[in-house]
């Protein structure tokens, strides 16, 4: 992760130690399908690239826990921020978005459709809470990250969300209203959700959810043959809190975590500010449909060294 307020984290990215220059590093908007590896050089697998980059949201955490652990679980290492606990302080990560789901008079519109599992018939963000005439339409989004990002939902009372960084101009559109909804310190995954009745952010993210979800699945049946082969894995994350970067390099190994999950070990760069982007590695799939959600996304955690990093652990197939 990366702290400090947002002159911190530019000056941050110019003295970088981990990726001098930052050369590894693609700005979303200058990414082409040149910057594939040769016989990667795929509409569809740019196509994903892109659509899982529109997907990418900046997660600015301003207080740590009292909670947190001093350990990371059955470990002698060290937790990020344990020595925080209890202060105020502003840290930078990255997650994506993994659900949007509309709901009209309390009603998905999802295939299977169904009322609000709480009941609602209006919109329950803060702005309608407090508003005689609250909104019949709304949007629930789903973001996942990495629990040493967002440790709980003290943390969660904290965090904001800043969608569509694009790059150093892009105007700012901020959620201010998260709340954790699930949260696994063993994996290091942790499950946001926020609500919004502004349609400019709730159609805009539905219809990028579903088109990414269209991609997927049409790379994942495309690569998953040769995927041990080729091994190609891609980030999109905010490194040291600026505008989104793209990374791609190779997994090295797929480490199993109990009887269902599983981590991954790559080179693919990454720097302070990337814990919580998701990690894609072409040809495998973690996610169920967009009629339900993607209810499993690895994460990046952490780095081994300079040159290798690491995943959460998460349903792969």
């Amino acid at each position: 992760m990366s702290e400090g307020g947002e002159a911190d984290l530019h000056r941050c990215l110019i003295d970088c130690t981990k990726h001098p220059g930052h050369s590894q590093f693609i700005p979303v908007g200058d990414f082409s399908l040149n910057h594939l590896p040769e016989g990667h050089r795929d509409v569809e697998l740019y196509r994903l690239v892109k659509a899982l980059a529109d997907l990418t949201v900046r997660v600015d955490v301003r207080m740590t826990s009292p909670h947190r652990p001093e350990y990371w679980p059955n470990t002698e290492a060290l937790y990020p921020f344990y020595s925080m606990r209890n202060s105020l302080n502003l840290r930078t990560g990255t997650g994506i978005v993994s659900d949007v789901n509309k709901f009209t008079d309390g009603y998905s519109d999802r295939v299977y459709g169904g009322q609000h599992d709480l009941d609602y018939v209006r919109c329950w963000c803060e702005k309608c809470q407090g508003s005689d005439s609250p909104s019949d339409v709304w949007w629930e989004i789903v973001v996942y990250t990495a629990t040493h990002v967002v440790y709980d939902d003290i943390e969660g009372g904290y965090t904001s969300l800043r969608l569509f960084y694009d790059k150093e101009r892009s105007p700012v559109v901020t959620i201010d209203k998260v709340s954790v909804e699930d949260a696994d310190v063993r994996r290091d995954w942790c499950k946001l959700k926020y609500v919004t009745c502004d349609r400019s952010i709730g159609d805009k993210l539905k219809k990028m959810f579903i088109h990414c979800h269209d991609i997927r699945k049409k790379v994942y049946d495309k690569y998953r043959s040769f995927r041990d082969v080729d091994k190609l894995t891609f980030i999109v994350s905010h490194p040291h809190g600026c505008s989104k970067q793209i990374s791609i390099g190779q997994w090295r190994d797929r480490l199993l975590v109990g009887e269902r999950y599983s981590k991954f070990t790559y080179t693919t760069c990454t720097c302070p500010g990337s814990s919580g982007a998701s990690v894609y590695c072409v040809g495998f799939t973690s996610f169920i449909g967009y009629s339900c959600g993607w209810l499993y996304q690895l994460v990046h955690s952490g780095s081994l060294n300079s040159e290798l990093n690491f995943s959460g652990a998460s349903y792969v197939e």
